[in-house]
């Protein structure tokens, strides 16, 4: 069964299909996800101080251009992780279309 989802379908995509079975993350991937997530939390907050000091607005930019890069990447570990493990599930409990579309309209908006 092929799903066609629009932006503003994803939460309610998201919500139908959260009742599947979670391969639950090992202590290892929580922590080097939220170690990552604190350095992003420091960057903000140094881009905060050079806006507070009226820093030179290209040096500013280059910051807001490295969280970008690292809140990127956190997205892709957790999209790879899901994919590995929640997606293959769904696939091989019968139930990969709905995974899949889900997996693809979040990557639509996550690739904006």
């Amino acid at each position: 069964m092929k799903i066609s989802y629009e932006y503003g379908d994803v939460n309610n995509m998201v919500e139908s299909l959260k009742d599947h079975t979670v391969t639950p993350r090992t202590e290892e991937e929580k922590e080097k996800v939220m170690n990552r997530l604190k350095r992003i939390e420091g960057q903000v907050r140094g881009i905060q101080k050079m806006i507070d000091e009226d820093r030179y607005c290209v040096d500013i930019l280059v910051q807001i251009s490295a969280i970008q890069s690292a809140l990127k990447n956190v997205g892709y570990s957790v999209t790879e992780r899901h994919m590995k493990h929640c997606v293959t599930d769904a696939v091989n409990k019968g139930e990969g279309d709905d995974s899949i579309e889900e997996l693809m309209a979040v990557l639509k908006q996550f690739s904006k």
